[in-house]
């Protein structure tokens, strides 16, 4: 249970992501948007890091999979990500990234070996099907395809690196993993965002909006959510954890009806009982486990 709410509480902060971002890549571009976002992140994750006195020593033969979880999730998965939510609509982007968790099945039992179960197979569809209901098909703009596809890697790619984290021992601390693939998505990103740097209307970065959201990104849906994410999914299998993922788009229209006045119709809870279904589902299987 306690796994299981380490990944419904940053899945709950990414559902409001989405708004956010829409916002700020009207002034910033996406691929400065994340570097500022991880420059913000960094910070923070070094002063918890120091106050906690954290241990930061990281065995060689794990360093291989800290660059990969920095250089595919944290670069690419968010980059194309960002990107894709500036070129598409809000929709396409619910129905593409609520792929992730079936991707994470995938790559749990290439690169862990673990086992495909009906149930897992199960809550995943429960869900899937869930998010189409919620979200509809009827409004999407096949057009974009370019933001469709962009949104397709963002969602491979963040599988994947939740899978590599699997593959770090238990025992490492959050705070220090996440530090150090932060510092290497910053130091990947770094070239081709400092040449940039000088084309942006700095009178629009002064908007306290434009600083909120920042700050937003940063803090909350970085530092913080990136934290909760890898430590629930050290206590619970790749594939299973993955289901939590659908809890985006229930939380992102639960802030729009609270926040922006937008209705909530039957379809919302209709959706919302499949993905609660389908969660329900590998709970109860990680207690059948553990029994």
């Amino acid at each position: 249970m306690l796994g299981s709410l380490y990944l419904i509480s940053p899945s709950s902060i990414w559902g409001g992501m989405y708004v956010v971002v829409k916002v700020l890549v009207k002034v910033i571009p996406p691929l400065e948007l994340v570097w500022m976002r991880y420059m913000i992140a960094i910070v923070s994750l070094v002063i918890v890091g120091l106050l906690t006195k954290q241990k930061w020593r990281i065995e060689k033969r794990h360093l291989a999979t800290i660059i990969g979880i920095g250089i595919i999730g944290y670069a690419i998965s968010i980059v194309t990500q960002e990107t894709g939510t500036m070129l598409s609509t809000a929709q396409m982007g619910a129905i593409i990234t609520s792929s992730t968790p079936a991707f994470m099945v995938i790559f749990a039992r290439i690169i862990l070996g673990e086992r495909l179960t009906l149930k897992k197979l199960l809550s995943v569809c429960l869900a899937t099907i869930g998010v189409v209901v919620i979200v509809g098909l009827g409004d999407i703009n096949m057009s974009s395809t370019l933001g469709g596809v962009t949104l397709l890697v963002a969602a491979l790619t963040w599988a994947l690196m939740s899978v590599l984290v699997r593959q770090l021992p238990n025992d490492y601390s959050q705070i220090v993993v996440t530090t150090y693939a932060t510092i290497v998505a910053i130091i990947v990103l770094t070239p081709f965002v400092v040449p940039k740097l000088g084309q942006l209307n700095m009178s629009q970065l002064t908007n306290p909006t434009i600083w909120g959201g920042l700050l937003y990104l940063g803090i909350i849906s970085t530092s913080i959510a990136f934290l909760l994410w890898n430590r629930g999914l050290q206590m619970l299998n790749a594939s299973s954890g993955g289901i939590f993922f659908f809890f985006q788009p229930v939380v992102g229209a639960l802030l729009g009806w609270l926040l922006l006045g937008e209705k909530l119709t039957s379809t919302f809870w209709i959706g919302s009982t499949f993905i609660l279904i389908g969660v329900l589902f590998v709970i109860i299987e990680r207690n059948h486990e553990i029994v």
